[in-house]
C-alpha cells in the first residue's frame, strides 16, 4: 500500500517520511515509537536525568516574575517538590504570569534541565494545569523519530490510518503459535502504537521482537545450509611466510591471536569460502590478526580490502598496513579523498595495480571494482551488519570475509545472532597495560575533577569529555556537545579544547583527531564517535557525562580509549541521576575490565532490546531497535526456529526466511 493512499499524506509529507526510510504504509507501521510519554506516572525530580521529559507534581512557592533581560523575555517561578527547589521558565509566554499562583499545587510536564555545575534544576517551557483538575496531562502517548517538517501528531495520525490495512501477518506456523499461546501479531502492532498500559507496551514489544528474531534465525539457517560457496582462491603463502610476517610485530602474539590466525589459515585452505567473525576485547590484537589475512592474500598475488566505519579508524588501519607491509602497494579511499585521486585509485584497483585497499564506506561504491579481490576485512562490524559486509564481499567473486568486533557478545548469543558466521574469540588480556582506574564522580566533586584535569594538561596528559549523542527532535535533545564545549572552555580558560561530533564532515573529524594526537589540544569534547579505533597514547583521562544512559559494553569501549600508553589512566563516570538501576550499572563497570564478562552483565541488566540496537548489529535488526524486551526472547525465537520447519503447516516459511536474508543484503547502504 502506497503512502499517498493514506488520508492526509501530501507530497511534502511523503518526502519527509521517505527520509526515515518509510516508503509504504507497511514501512510506516514498522516505524515503532522511540519512547512514550507516560502521563499516568508522576516522577520525582531527584530521579530525573538532564533533558528528561517528566510529569512533576509540585507547589509554586514564589509569585511569577516577568524577566526582560536580553532578547528573549521569560516568566520565572520557583517551585518545590518533596523539599527540593527548582525553577520553571517560559520563554515568550507572558500569559503564564497570570495563570500561576504562589502556594497552589500544579502538574508540570516538560523537559528537566539538570546540568553539571549549574546549581538547582529547572524546567523549560513546561505544560501545566492545576493538580486537582487533571484533564489534559494523562494517558500514554507514543513518540516517534522525525525528519524534516514532520510532527508527532502527523505521524501518529498516519500510523493510526495505516494499521487496519497493513498489520503484517506472522511467519510462524499457526499450530506453533497456538501451542505457545502467542498474541496475534496484528494485535501486537496495535498495542505498540496505541498502548493503554505499560504492560501493553512490554507484551507487544516481546511479541514483535520474537517474530523478528524467529524469522532472522530461520533466515540465517536456511541461507547457511544451502549457500556455502566453493573456494575461489588458492593461497600460496606458506606457514613460514606467515611466521616471518608475524615476527615483524614488536610484540609476541598471544595464545588467542595465534589460535585466531590458525582458524583463518584453516578456513582459507578448506573447500569453502571463509565467512568468520573475530571478536575480542579492546586492545587484544584483532587488527594484527586481520593483517595476517591481508598479508596472506597480497603475498599470494591477490588483492585485499579493509573497511572501517569511520575515516579516523580507516586512516589508522592504512598506516598499519603501510608500516607492516612496506613491500605492498596500498591505497586509501574515503569520502574526503579528492575526486581526481578517487578516480585514479579505482582505475588502479580495476587494473590490479593495488595490492591492499583500505577505506570507509567509499569502498562499497558500485564503481569500485577490484581485479582480483580475495580477502576482505570488515572492522568494527557492528557498525555495518549483513548488508554492508555482503556488499564488500561481492566486490570479489568468492572473496574470503573476516568481520571484527571489539564489542564482545556472549558466545551463546553469537551462535544465534551471527548464524551465518563461524566465530573466533580472543580472550587474552592485553599485555603490558595497566588497568584503567574507574571512578564515579558525585556532583560535589565535579569542580575538583576539573581542577585535576587542568593540572594533568599542564603535565602533557590529555583527556576526553564524552556526552550522549545528539538526537534532534521536536521534544528537545540530549545534552548538547557544543554547549558542553563552550562551558568547559569558560571554566578552564588555560586548557586547549577541541570539538568532535558526528555531524562534522569526515575530513574535519580526521583533522581534529590528527591535531589531538599531535598534542595541539589538551582535551577533546566529543560524542561517542570516538568510541572505537581511536588510539592516542597520551590520553589518560576519560570523562563520561550521564554515564548511566550508556550500556556497559559501550562504557567499556569508551574507557578503552585511554590507558593505551604506559601512563596510569582514569575513567570518570558522571551520573545524571541517582537510582538503584544506575548504581548497579556503574558499579558493574567499576568492578570489571573483562569485555566478555561486562557483555554478560550488560545483557542481564538491559535485556535484548537495548543490547542489540543498531549500534551493536548494523542493519540486521534496525527495524526493532526501539523495542525493549528481555534477552530470553532471543532464546525463545531459537526454540521456535528449531521446531518451525518440522511443522506440517510451515507453509512458505522457508521462502519468507530466504526473502528476509535477501532483504538484509539488498538494504540501501548509507
Amino acid at each position: 500500500m502506497q503512502l499517498k493512499e493514506l488520508r492526509g499524506i501530501s507530497e511534502k509529507r511523503e518526502k519527509d517520511l521517505n527520509k526515515l526510510n518509510i516508503f509504504t504504509a507497511e514501512d510506516l507501521v514498522r516505524h515503532f515509537p522511540r519512547a512514550y510519554l507516560d502521563l499516568t506516572q508522576q516522577a520525582k525530580l531527584s530521579d530525573c536525568y538532564h533533558n528528561d521529559v517528566a510529569l512533576i507534581a509540585c507547589r509554586v512557592i514564589s509569585p511569577p516574575q516577568a524577566v526582560y533581560a536580553g532578547r528573549r523575555p521569560f516568566v520565572k517561578v520557583w517551585c518545590e517538590q518533596a523539599g527540593e527547589r527548582f525553577s520553571a521558565l517560559w520563554f515568550n509566554a507572558p500569559y503564564v504570569k497570570n495563570n500561576l499562583h504562589a502556594g497552589e499545587e500544579y502538574l508540570f510536564y516538560g523537559r528537566v534541565s539538570n546540568r553539571w555545575g549549574t546549581g538547582a534544576p529547572s524546567m523549560i517551557n513546561p505544560s501545566f494545569e492545576p493538580r486537582g483538575k487533571n484533564v489534559r496531562l494523562k494517558g500514554i502517548v507514543p513518540v516517534y523519530g522525525l525528519k524534516g517538517t514532520l510532527t508527532q501528531r502527523a505521524v501518529r495520525d498516519a500510523v493510526r490510518d495505516a494499521l487496519p490495512a497493513c498489520a503484517p501477518s506472522s511467519a510462524l506456523p499457526p499450530s506453533l503459535a497456538r501451542r505457545y499461546g502467542l498474541m496475534p501479531l496484528g494485535e501486537a502492532y496495535r498495542r505498540i502504537h496505541a498502548p493503554e498500559t505499560q504492560e501493553d507496551i512490554a507484551a507487544a514489544s516481546e511479541r514483535i521482537a520474537l517474530e523478528e528474531y524467529f524469522l532472522l534465525i530461520t533466515a540465517f539457517r536456511c541461507s547457511k545450509g544451502g549457500k556455502e560457496e566453493a573456494r575461489a582462491f588458492r593461497y600460496s603463502c606458506t606457514k613460514e611466510d606467515m611466521a616471518a610476517f608475524i615476527s615483524r610485530f614488536p610484540f609476541p602474539f598471544t595464545d588467542g591471536q595465534n589460535k585466531a590466525v590458525a582458524d583463518i589459515l584453516a578456513d582459507c585452505a578448506g573447500p569453502h569460502r571463509m565467512n568468520r567473525l573475530l571478536q575480542g576485547d579492546v586492545g587484544c590484537g584483532k587488527t594484527a590478526v586481520a593483517l595476517c589475512g591481508v598479508y596472506m592474500a597480497a603475498k599470494s598475488g591477490y588483492q585485499a580490502a579493509m573497511i572501517a566505519p569511520t575515516e579516523v579508524l580507516a586512516a589508522q588501519n592504512f598506516a598499519l598496513v603501510r608500516r607492516y607491509m612496506p613491500e605492498m602497494r596500498v591505497a586509501f579511499l574515503a569520502g574526503s579523498t579528492p575526486a581526481k585521486e578517487k578516480r585514479e585509485i579505482k582505475r588502479a584497483l580495476a587494473a590490479g595495480e593495488i595490492d591492499v585497499a583500505v577505506g570507509t564506506h567509499a569502498l562499497l561504491q558500485a564503481d569500485v571494482q577490484p581485479k582480483a579481490l580475495a580477502f576482505c576485512v570488515c572492522d568494527e562490524q557492528h557498525r555495518f551488519g549483513v548488508a554492508q559486509r555482503s556488499a564488500l564481499g561481492e566486490k570479489g567473486s568468492g572473496a574470503d570475509m573476516l568481520v571484527m568486533s571489539a564489542t564482545p557478545i556472549p558466545r551463546t548469543l553469537s551462535l544465534i545472532f551471527y548464524g551465518d558466521l563461524d566465530i573466533s574469540e580472543i580472550r587474552d588480556k592485553p599485555k603490558a597495560r595497566a588497568p584503567v582506574v574507574t571512578a564515579v564522580i558525585p556532583r560535589h566533586k565535579y569542580d575538583d575533577m576539573l581542577e585535576y584535569i587542568a593540572a594533568e594538561a599542564k603535565k602533557g596528559n590529555q583527556s576526553y569529555f564524552v556526552c550522549p549523542k545528539i538526537e534532534g527532535d521536536e521534544e528537545g535533545s540530549l545534552m548538547s556537545v557544543t554547549e558542553l564545549f563552550d562551558t568547559l572552555k569558560n571554566r578552564l580558560p588555560g586548557v586547549r579544547f577541541a570539538l568532535l561530533h558526528g555531524k562534522m564532515k569526515d575530513k574535519e573529524k580526521a583533522e581534529v583527531m590528527a591535531a589531538f594526537k599531535a598534542k595541539q589540544y589538551d582535551c577533546l569534547v566529543s560524542t561517542t564517535v570516538i568510541e572505537v579505533g581511536v588510539d592516542v597514547p597520551d590520553a589518560t583521562i576519560m570523562v563520561i557525562y550521564n554515564a548511566e544512559r550508556f550500556g556497559l559494553s559501550q562504557l567499556h569501549q569508551l574507557r578503552g580509549r585511554v590507558g593505551r600508553g604506559d601512563k596510569k589512566s582514569y575513567c570518570f563516570l558522571l551520573p545524571g541521576a541517582d537510582s538503584p538501576e544506575a548504581r548497579e550499572r556503574l558499579a558493574a563497570i567499576r568492578a570489571s575490565s573483562d569485555g566478555f564478562a561486562i557483555a554478560e552483565k550488560d545483557l542481564e541488566l538491559r535485556g535484548g532490546g537495548d543490547f542489540f540496537g543498531t549500534r551493536q548489529s548494523g542493519h540486521v535488526i534496525s527495524d526493532i531497535k526501539n523495542l525493549h524486551y528481555p534477552a530470553s526472547v532471543i532464546f525463545e525465537a531459537k526454540k521456535l526456529a528449531d521446531e518451525a520447519l518440522l511443522c506440517a503447516d510451515a507453509g512458505d516459511l522457508r521462502a519468507r526466511a530466504l526473502q528476509k536474508f535477501e532483504s538484509l543484503q539488498n538494504v540501501v547502504l548509507n
